[in-house]
């Protein structure tokens, strides 16, 4: 039984999804920009079948105007360009489910209920128009959709709504699982989600979720990322910078892996009371900083000028007492 089963199967432990509310908490972390970083997945640049960034066999069309907002979003973390790639794409990926799903993703980071609306229903229908003609993907973005239309339902009327959606994710993921267990796609978004929901939930097991992310999702330096944030919430801060510096390797120009060096560096920081962890943090936010206008505003630009401020603050303070007689 994979670790997800068990959120969902049997009344102890639906209590606790439903009333821990740690849990609640995921659904926020899961909502946000979190919709988007389960779509950084999907970035590869050494696909050999250009409008596909996963398989090197079987590939898929997806258009080239969606693989450019994919690198806008992933590489080089500029959420303007990529609305307008995304904007272009528009009407060349009829049979795409990604291509509304990221719309979608888009429209929750800016708040834009109206069109996050608008493009979740229009990821479930595309999802299950191509059900004859890709049984995989159709599952995959079912799972996809029910996601978005339950981050919406958390936003409106709390996690007890959300709760009927998250079954339905992972009953699609257990179909398309059925179909291809190791289908590239299927496997990073599923173990994506498996890992944030492992983080945040008392009765999985983050490191079980962590193993799978290394053993069978790519592109690495995404699989890297995401690994980096599961440490930051564990609060095993070493190993997330490990993996933050090793996704900044490979994509040097995302201000976004700024921000979440930033933020591992300010927690190790306040955790040693060391003032070069606390001054490092502050570098990396300014890099993050000198980009913020790629960034979406609500979700991104104003967390990053608070916490820069608060990790200010804190150095100011360590000064103060280390000053002291």
């Amino acid at each position: 039984m994979d670790f997800y089963s068990r959120i969902l199967k049997g009344n102890d432990d639906q209590r606790q999804l439903n009333f821990n509310p740690k849990i609640s908490v995921s659904w926020v972390k899961l909502s946000s920009t979190a919709l988007l970083s389960i779509f950084s997945l999907i970035v590869s640049t050494n696909a050999s079948f250009a409008g596909d960034p996963f398989r090197n066999t079987n590939p898929r069309d997806i258009s080239a105007q969606t693989e450019s907002a994919f690198k806008a979003l992933f590489e080089d973390g500029n959420y303007p360009q990529a609305k307008v790639y995304l904007t272009e794409a528009k009407n060349s990926s009829q049979n795409d489910p990604l291509l509304p799903a990221l719309r979608a993703s888009l429209a929750y980071t800016e708040q834009d209920w109206e069109n996050m609306e608008l493009y979740t229903a229009e990821t479930l229908k595309v999802a299950r128009s191509i059900g004859a003609k890709d049984p995989l993907r159709s599952n995959l973005y079912l799972a996809v959709g029910n996601f978005l239309d339950g981050a919406n339902e958390y936003r409106q009327k709390g996690a007890l709504a959300a709760l009927g959606k998250l079954q339905l994710v992972f009953d699609y993921f257990d179909k398309a699982e059925k179909i291809d267990k190791n289908d590239p796609e299927l496997n990073l978004i599923k173990g994506y989600l498996n890992l944030m929901l492992a983080v945040n939930l008392p009765f999985s097991s983050p490191q079980q979720a962590i193993d799978n992310l290394k053993s069978y999702a790519s592109p690495q330096y995404l699989v890297n990322r995401g690994i980096a944030v599961a440490y930051r919430d564990l609060k095993d801060y070493d190993s997330a910078l490990t993996y933050v510096n090793k996704s900044i390797e490979s994509t040097p120009l995302n201000p976004e892996l700024y921000y979440l060096k930033g933020q591992i560096l300010r927690n190790k920081g306040e955790k040693e009371n060391s003032l070069p962890l606390l001054e490092e943090a502050v570098k990396n936010f300014d890099i993050a900083l000198a980009k913020v206008n790629q960034l979406p505003q609500e979700s991104v630009k104003k967390p990053l000028e608070r916490e820069k401020r608060k990790t200010l603050e804190k150095i100011a303070e360590l000064g103060t007492s280390s000053s002291s007689p």
